[in-house]
């Protein structure tokens, strides 16, 4: 599937939910929430997770396990929860340093894999499906810390989702961790959006496909990452559009 570049469209909806400002607390309370599981859900199916949105619901907001399903699995919505709650205290500022970075992907892992949660690779990996081979592990501090300096030149000189996108590809294209690195994007991504003034972004598990394909497809070849960019815009409009339709909802008279 091709997706168009929706930067105009998104900007305009943008504009919309500036008239609701400022937003009552307690409505920013419920969309936070409201997001938290659907984003939880979403980035964690993308990766295998089991884990439906209901069961997603059930395990975060009243702390139950799920008959049938992994203890990894109910660990991976724990800590992508602590993780986004993380991204939240994080947006408070503009810069992001590489402590952040670790300290995401902390949260996110630490019930799964304590001695590797917060820490680069010490191991070569493979990425299945794609001929991209990740950097050697020894290469990850320093290429991390040549990303980390670049980010703010990147959200300088770009359009905040585009910025987002490509903070997104740089990060997945380093592979820095052992695993959870596809969630520790998505969340990374998430935290220059709302830097940037954008909502929280979901990516769909149904377009999972599409997503993984665009992501190989800036990595390889050309390295071109415009369709990647461009997908991300798009999925970037539909959250801004659910966002939208949220506070008019909780704005009901």
């Amino acid at each position: 599937m091709i997706y168009k570049n929706k930067f105009k469209e998104i900007d305009k909806l943008n504009k919309q939910i500036d008239e609701f400002r400022p937003i009552n607390k307690v409505l920013l309370k419920h969309i936070k929430e409201y997001f938290r599981i659907g984003l939880t859900y979403s980035s964690n199916a993308i990766e295998g997770n089991t884990l439906t949105e209901t069961e997603t619901k059930i395990v975060l907001e009243d702390g139950l396990t799920i008959a049938g399903k992994p203890l990894k699995d109910h660990y991976e919505a724990s800590g992508h929860s602590e993780a986004y709650d993380m991204v939240y205290e994080l947006a408070k500022k503009q810069n992001i340093s590489e402590k952040d970075i670790l300290g995401i992907h902390y949260f996110f892992y630490y019930r799964i894999d304590q001695e590797n949660a917060g820490q680069y690779r010490k191991l070569p990996v493979m990425i299945t499906g794609t001929e991209y081979v990740p950097p050697a592990p020894s290469k990850v501090p320093a290429l991390m810390k040549k990303f980390v300096a670049k980010i703010p030149t990147i959200k300088k000189n770009h359009h905040p989702v585009e910025a987002a996108a490509l903070v997104h590809e740089g990060f997945v294209g380093i592979h820095p961790f052992v695993d959870g690195n596809g969630r520790t994007a998505r969340l990374l991504m998430n935290l220059v959006l709302f830097q940037g003034e954008h909502v929280i972004t979901i990516i769909p598990p149904v377009l999972r496909g599409d997503y993984i394909a665009l992501v190989k497809k800036s990595q390889t070849g050309k390295k071109d990452p415009t369709d990647f960019i461009n997908f991300i815009s798009a999925m970037v409009y539909e959250s801004t559009k659910d966002y939208l339709r949220l506070l008019k909802k909780l704005y009901e008279k």
